[in-house]
């Protein structure tokens, strides 16, 4: 399998270090596999990425990443270059999760609303940080684990759309033109959906979290054995923390529409240091991708 620093590139950011998606995508329809497999391991994490974003549980996004490579894979030979192949592909994975229903819920909508997020905040006790002798992993590692895990939950307030247009414009750094391209709306209805976005979750973090205001009731290392409590963080097997290349903003480059206030530039600062997630087991998901689809040659 190709490297894996191949993958962390940011797939919007032009980089003359390597072959351009567009040469691989050619090639790929020629019927050249090491160009294929080298295609869909700059595609896989940026869109698990995007897909645990917009689902939350790695199950569902590592699902859903192999099914729209496989979607992606079997578009191929209809691919002419009439746009980028990263915006050409995004619109595949997009349209596939904003579509995507879970047995309760619809990716499409809210979880909850804001103030319901709030009041259900206000609900979980505060606790002394766990004993360090009790844990096996340090006990920074595990308020990471509760800040990430809670911040990646409250995007699920925004709806279906609102957080496609977040991930893709504040952390990912699209542009609106190709953001609006992807999405499939105007760059101007883009930028008033992302700005709405920011200001309704940056309105609540700073309303609730510590991390944007410092006076806020919410302080991660006294919400974490509570989460452990409610299973939410798990010490023997951590979601969130481990397993991860970087934060996202050492790949995805800065990019803003507009001079945000400062409570709103503290609250991208907190989606921007994420990290960028790798699936559990990426080079047995690229095999069954690559397995699931014979190569097709373009005529």
């Amino acid at each position: 399998m190709p490297k894996t620093h191949e993958a962390a590139r940011n797939p919007f950011l032009v980089s003359i270090a390597r072959t351009p998606d567009e040469e691989l995508a050619a090639r790929a329809q020629s019927g050249d596999r090491e160009a294929l497999e080298l295609l869909l391991t700059r595609l896989q994490l940026w869109i698990f990425n995007l897909a645990l974003r917009m689902m939350r549980l790695h199950a569902d996004a590592e699902d859903a990443t192999q099914e729209i490579l496989i979607r992606a894979m079997k578009a191929l030979p209809g691919f002419r270059g009439d746009s980028k192949f990263t915006t050409w592909l995004y619109r595949i994975a997009a349209n596939h999760l904003i579509n995507v229903k879970k047995a309760t819920w619809k990716v499409s909508d809210a979880v909850c609303s804001f103030e319901r997020a709030a009041e259900g905040l206000r609900q979980v006790p505060d606790f002394d940080p766990p004993d360090p002798s009790t844990v096996p992993v340090p006990v920074e590692v595990l308020i990471e684990e509760t800040r990430n895990h809670c911040t990646i939950g409250t995007l699920l307030c925004l709806d279906g759309r609102q957080r496609l247009v977040f991930v893709l414009g504040e952390v990912f750094g699209v542009s609106d033109q190709v953001g609006a391209e992807i999405v499939e709306v105007s760059p101007e209805n883009f930028r008033q959906i992302l700005s709405r976005a920011r200001r309704d979750l940056y309105e609540y973090l700073r309303g609730n979290c510590s991390l944007v205001n410092p006076d806020s009731h919410c302080k991660c290392a006294r919400k974490t054995c509570a989460y452990m409590m409610a299973g939410f963080v798990d010490a023997q097997k951590l979601v969130f923390t481990q397993g991860h290349l970087r934060s996202v903003s050492d790949v995805a480059g800065r990019h803003a529409d507009e001079l945000m206030e400062a409570y709103l530039e503290a609250g991208a600062r907190v989606y921007r240091n994420h990290p960028l997630y790798e699936p559990a087991a990426q080079a047995a998901m690229l095999r069954r991708v690559l397995d699931a689809v014979p190569l097709l040659k373009v005529p």
